[in-house]
Parts: structure tokens; C-alpha cells; sequence
């Protein structure tokens, strides 16, 4: 159980608002698909949506997350230790039915949207009362990506998420063919030197900000996620990198050539801070706002 106190200050004094599940499932599952964007970063598609009648099931919510990836949310009142190979299972099934995915995305999203599925980082978010010991180990050992959240009710007005676990499952990285290794040599070259070493420095930064961060490879970016994205780190350009953080730009004191509020403006990644860097000095100020970014979400 979650080691986390909530307390209601008042004038007098402070009382504790304890913790409490659900009162059933449906009830964990009816707010989060509700909110699902701001709760869990992931466009909701379809709730109960059934596998047919060869495999007989029902996936509790399908969701699509703001890198394109799709996304299964398996709900649990409680402690349940079959909800992760539940959610392996219907997995499994979405991969053998991409096509029906991409029709389900295309009808709610659009056709762009279902273009750019990225089969590459399919999710799975277990949402439970709890997990055990046994639980967070077995996550560790698939070769996908998982996050246990525990949830808790806080009286009548509060809910709380707090990610358990999370891994970035290890998926097959595609062939790599002559003509294409040919036509990314230049590009490699270009980023060679002082900009990829800067990436590397990004990189490092960014991971070692916590231990619940994933990352996830986007044809146009690199995304650091703590179930949302909070990061976005675009490829070495020949003389500065762009990261678009989460941390409101309204927030925080603009710099003329090193900060830009991108509200509103078509960019790669997510997240409405955009960062210039192009030396150690501008990655050492970025520290702070990178932790800002990491708070938000």
C-alpha cells in the first residue's frame, strides 16, 4: 500500500482525509475514461471493446498516447495478480489485429492520426488498488511496455495516481537495408561531434531525473514519459538541438534565443516549451526548467 498521507489543513489544525478503493471496478475505470488525456495522457477510443468470439473478451479501455502508440488499460478494484497477464493477453490479440485498430483510430481520430500508429511501443497500464512485490518483478521480465499505477480515493473530491513501475518494453528493431543505411550516412556525419555529444549530455539529464521514466523512439523525436510525456528531445540539428518540455511557458521567464513559448505553433514532440540548446552553458540553465517539466506530469 501506498505510503502517501493526505491531510486537510483548516485554521484549528489538520486532519488526515484517508484512503479508500472504489466501491467497485466500474467505478476507477467510468472517471479515468472520462479524463483519460489529463489523467493518463492517452486519447480514449473504445471502452469494453470486444476481441470476438474466438478469443471471448473484452479490453476494459483502448487508447491511443500522444506518441501515436497504442494503448491497453486493464482496471482492478484491488490487488489482482492476473490483471497483467490479462493485459499481455489482449496485447497480443491488438498486435494480430492491427487493422482493426487502425479502423477503430481512423473512425474516432481520423485518417492522419491512424496513419502514424506506432506499432513500435504498444502499452499496457494496469490500473489497481495495489500491486505486490511479485507484481513490480514480473513487469521487469516481459519484453513490453508496462506501467502499474495505484490509485486511491481521497474523500468525496481527490483521486490519486502514483506509478508503481513502468518499463519500456524491448521491442525488434526493424532491418536496416543498403539504400537506407546509404541515405542516413550524410545525416549521421552531420551529427556528429559537439551536437551528439550534447544529445548524449540531454539524454543523461533527463533519465537520471527519476526512476519511473521511460523512453519512447518516435519517427521525429525521442519522448521521456512518466505516463505522460514530459520531455520531447528532436534530432541534432548542425548547430543546436530543440527539447519541448511540458513546463508551462507562461510560467517561466523567456529568453530570447534559448526559450520559446510554441503555444499554438506546429512543432515536432508535445509540450508548449521550447529550448534551444547549443552548449554545455545552455544545458546547465536548462536543469531547472527540466525538473519543472518533470514535476508537471
Amino acid at each position: 500500500m501506498s505510503g502517501l498521507k493526505l491531510f486537510h489543513t483548516t485554521t484549528s489544525g489538520v486532519t488526515e482525509v484517508t484512503p479508500r478503493l472504489a466501491e467497485v471496478e466500474a467505478d476507477v475505470q467510468d472517471l479515468i475514461e472520462a479524463h483519460m488525456e489529463t489523467m493518463l495522457g492517452v486519447r480514449f477510443l473504445a471502452s469494453e471493446y470486444s476481441t470476438g468470439p474466438v478469443h471471448g473478451g473484452r479490453i476494459d479501455s483502448l487508447g491511443i498516447d500522444e506518441n501515436g502508440a497504442p494503448v491497453v488499460v486493464e482496471y482492478k478494484r484491488g490487488t489482482d495478480a492476473g490483471v497483467i497477464h490479462q493485459g499481455l493477453y489482449y496485447m497480443a490479440w491488438l498486435m494480430d489485429h492491427r487493422d482493426a485498430f487502425r479502423h477503430l483510430v481512423r473512425d474516432r481520430l481520423g485518417a492522419a492520426v491512424a496513419a502514424q500508429v506506432l506499432w513500435s511501443a504498444p502499452r499496457l497500464i494496469c490500473v489497481a488498488g495495489d500491486f505486490t512485490r511479485y507484481d513490480v518483478h514480473a513487469v521487469r521480465e516481459h519484453r513490453r511496455s508496462i506501467d502499474l499505477v495505484r490509485y486511491r480515493f481521497f474523500g468525496s473530491d481527490h483521486v490519486g495516481l502514483e506509478t508503481v513501475a513502468s518499463v519500456t518494453g524491448q521491442m525488434a528493431a526493424p532491418r536496416t537495408t543498403r539504400r537506407r543505411r546509404a541515405a542516413e550516412a550524410p545525416r549521421a556525419r552531420r551529427t556528429d561531434g559537439a551536437m551528439a555529444q550534447l544529445a548524449a549530455a540531454v539524454d543523461e539529464a533527463l533519465l537520471g531525473l527519476g526512476d519511473d521514466i521511460t523512453q519512447v523512439h518516435n519517427k521525429t523525436y525521442r519522448a521521456y514519459q512518466r505516463l505522460r510525456n514530459f520531455a520531447c528531445v528532436c534530432p541534432p540539428q548542425k548547430t543546436k538541438l530543440l527539447v519541448y518540455l511540458k513546463a508551462d511557458p507562461t510560467k517561466v521567464d523567456l529568453v530570447p534565443g534559448f526559450t520559446r513559448d510554441v503555444t499554438g505553433l506546429g512543432h515536432q514532440g508535445t509540450g508548449d516549451l521550447e529550448l534551444q540548446l547549443r552548449t554545455d552553458r545552455d544545458l546547465e540553465r536548462a536543469q531547472d526548467l527540466f525538473r519543472l517539466s518533470y514535476a508537471a506530469v
